[in-house]
């Protein structure tokens, strides 16, 4: 009984793969102040990849449901009403 704890801790510390992540990508958060407030364009997507090291953009738009995993190789760009970015977010 005593030696159940460590085993436990053992499968603790291994942490399975994350579905659909991207090897050798992470996400890394940016200053908002870098993308906020410019165009939703292809371009600006390219550089947010980029500047984040994220291997998935997943774009945003007002009003849209996204699910709510966390994956690591992922950066979500929420746009806001005016089509201009309004938050970069890792995950």
């Amino acid at each position: 009984m005593l030696a159940a704890p460590m085993l436990l801790a053992g499968c603790a510390a291994a942490q399975p793969p994350i579905h659909g992540a991207t090897a050798g990508h992470k996400c890394r958060s940016v200053a908002p102040s870098s993308f906020v407030g410019e165009p939703a364009t292809s371009e600006l997507g390219s550089a947010i990849l980029t500047a984040t090291h994220a291997a998935v953009l997943r774009w945003a738009s007002p009003g849209v449901m996204l699910t709510m995993e966390y994956r690591e190789d992922r950066v979500t760009v929420r746009i806001g009403q005016d089509g201009r970015v309004a938050a970069v977010n890792c995950g």
